[in-house]
């Protein structure tokens, strides 16, 4: 069995195994009835559609009808 010949170092070996768990960017896509910006595989906010399904009724904004 091959035995490594120096040791590596702490960061070195953080650096490698910490790479899956890095941050990444949101993946926004155009909803299909509104066209504003929802992550995949959720229903969107500002109207209520899911895969061209009404799933819920959009919050109307009280402050602007008062």
């Amino acid at each position: 069995m091959v035995v490594p010949t120096k040791k590596l170092s702490r960061s070195r070996s953080r650096k490698r195994r910490y790479q899956k768990e890095k941050i990444k960017s949101l993946q926004l896509q155009p909803c299909k009835n509104c066209g504003s910006l929802v992550l995949a595989h959720r229903v969107c906010p500002d109207c209520g559609y899911y895969r061209g399904r009404l799933v819920l009724t959009p919050k109307t904004k009280q402050k602007e009808e008062k």
